[in-house]
């Protein structure tokens, strides 16, 4: 009964605060944008410039540990062990005797100190539960590496073989199961949570809302959301956690259930509710590029218009970039300076639809 009334008291407190913040004042700075990477090749990025009367980033503390985890999960073969990597912060937590919870980040294609520093959510609710959180990289990425490093875990399809989900959730069990016996708190309940990325992993057949011109993830170039990896952990370990978070996890995606063009209309209606006039400047882009795209010289011209470093070689490319930059700046969209994909200011929205 006390375990069923914390997770009814923490969901009607996330629903409360996901709520209120989604009606936030937009405030404005200025910064350009550029396409940004898939992930973070490094997290020592300078912070943007806040102004004066914008939100600063915060800072959060945690320590660095590392477990010791099986490459494999499943077999009873002799197979070599990796370090992963997990952050910690015990500061808010009430303990084992109060039945203190542990807020338990699945770690997402990335290194993890890049998911957990722009993760506020978590941090900000962590105090008012008395609650541990625990952030574990995800194998294969960041510095839990198998095999030594990625030259030799990326080397071919054999080494790659134990880079699933399956084994990325084995990983999170087994570090959940170990901690709480270390800490003696093997009654504290788990809450999983996770967020997730721009793409569901399948190809777009259809039109976006933006309307001349398919907006269209292609299968493998865009990342799933991993917070997928929480809902899918509570479904197949539902006697580790007492619950899960997803954020925006496509799961019904894959039933076919929800649009697949759901997405870029969320994206749209960001830009949309911004200004209607960079709206339209966009939607109206798509044929203006394949028109010029298909003169004598229009590549060459795109290319000067955009300064490229190389010439384009085809109007794909241009399109294919500017879905990135403006499906990315819908992601991180967050009201103060943030550095998730790249060293952005707060509401990148706003100041790119000042620029029209």
């Amino acid at each position: 009964m006390a375990v069923q009334h914390f997770f009814t008291t923490l969901f009607f407190s996330l629903f409360i605060t996901s709520l209120s913040s989604s009606f936030q004042p937009l405030a404005s700075s200025s910064s350009p944008f550029n396409h940004p990477p898939r992930f973070p090749t490094t997290t020592n990025h300078p912070r943007s410039q806040a102004r004066p009367n914008e939100a600063q980033a915060p800072d959060y503390r945690y320590e660095t540990r590392y477990f010791t985890q099986q490459l494999d999960h499943f077999s009873f073969l002799e197979l070599p062990t990796f370090q992963q990597r997990y952050l910690i912060n015990t500061e808010h937590w009430v303990g084992p005797q109060r039945l203190g919870p542990i807020f338990f980040y699945c770690g997402n294609e990335g290194d993890i100190v890049w998911f957990a520093e722009n993760t506020g959510f978590l941090w900000e609710i962590a105090p008012q539960f008395g609650a541990m959180v625990v952030f574990p990289e995800h194998r294969y990425y960041g510095e839990s590496v198998p095999y030594g490093g990625r030259e030799e875990a990326y080397k071919n399809a054999t080494t790659l073989s134990y880079l699933t989900a399956e084994q990325a959730l084995a990983d999170f069990a087994v570090l959940i199961t170990d901690l709480k016996q270390n800490l003696s708190a093997t009654d504290c309940p788990v809450v999983l949570f996770g967020g997730s990325y721009g793409g569901s992993g399948v190809p777009l057949e259809e039109e976006g809302s933006w309307g001349s011109h398919h907006l269209r993830p292609n299968l493998g170039d865009e990342p799933i959301a991993i917070s997928l990896l929480a809902a899918w952990m509570r479904l197949k370990y539902p006697h580790i956690a007492i619950g899960a978070l997803a954020a925006s996890a496509p799961i019904l995606q894959f039933e076919d259930i929800v649009p697949l063009e759901t997405f870029y209309d969320i994206v749209s209606s960001d830009f949309k509710r911004e200004s209607s006039t960079c709206f339209n400047y966009i939607k109206h882009s798509w044929n203006e590029i394949t028109s010029i795209g298909q003169t004598r010289n229009g590549l060459v011209q795109l290319s000067n218009t955009f300064h490229f470093c190389q010439p384009l070689n085809k109007t794909d490319d241009l399109w294919n970039w500017l879905e990135s930059a403006y499906s990315y700046l819908a992601m991180v969209d967050y009201p103060y300076p943030a550095n998730f994909m790249m060293p952005l200011p707060g509401h990148p929205i706003k100041e790119v639809s000042l620029i029209s």
